[in-house]
């Protein structure tokens, strides 16, 4: 690819990135994102087959990586659970609350059945990202302080209420007070580490 092509290529992430951020992901057509780009919608449909390529190439090649660094940071697989958790969420909710636009395609590729066959065509495997976090569960479901439950499960129980909570801050950013705080997010962060790590003396009792 030319330098010229590179250039307009990032050109048109960049400005669909700030639609998303300004108007939302739903309101981010070819149409409009052409015109903001100063370009056809025929030079966009060369290089996307439409809106919904178009979002599944941003989050893998745009959010991804970096969203993988930012949860990451200062996080290792060897630390206590309940730290290690607390961390990932603290980092989760960091870095989604100052990007919106990466929270929305990350929203979106949770229910987009194209993520997966994209995936597939970057040859990304299970595990390539954030494999340290899957370290961390493996040596937690060893010890047995954690049941043993499918990947995705675990992701389900323990990552998907953070994605909420950010949902939640988002929201009551147009409202008077905010209830999502960082004191909000690791109260819950504790409730969910007490009850997966709780689950056999919950069923005695």
């Amino acid at each position: 690819m030319r330098p010229k092509s590179l250039e307009k290529e990032a050109a048109i992430r960049s400005i669909a990135l700030q639609i998303i951020s300004e108007q939302g992901l739903e309101n981010l057509s070819m149409q409009k994102l052409a015109k903001a780009a100063n370009i056809s919608p025929r030079t966009i449909y060369i290089k996307y087959e439409n809106k919904e390529d178009l979002l599944v190439k941003l989050f893998i090649e745009e959010v991804l990586g970096t969203y993988e660094k930012a949860v990451l940071e200062n996080f290792q697989p060897e630390m206590p659970f309940a730290e290690g958790m607390k961390k990932l969420w603290l980092n989760t909710f960091n870095y989604l609350k100052n990007n919106k636009p990466a929270f929305s395609l990350i929203q979106y590729g949770k229910s987009s059945p194209l993520l997966n066959k994209a995936f597939q065509k970057k040859n990304i495997r299970q595990g390539e990202f954030f494999a340290p976090i899957h370290t961390f569960l493996k040596t937690n479901i060893e010890t047995k302080l954690i049941p043993d439950l499918p990947h995705d499960v675990h992701r389900a129980i323990l990552f998907s209420p953070i994605q909420d909570l950010v949902a939640e801050y988002f929201d009551y950013l147009d409202r008077p007070v905010q209830i999502i705080t960082e004191e909000v997010i690791l109260t819950c962060c504790e409730i969910i580490i007490k009850g997966i790590t709780n689950q056999k003396n919950n069923e005695q009792h």
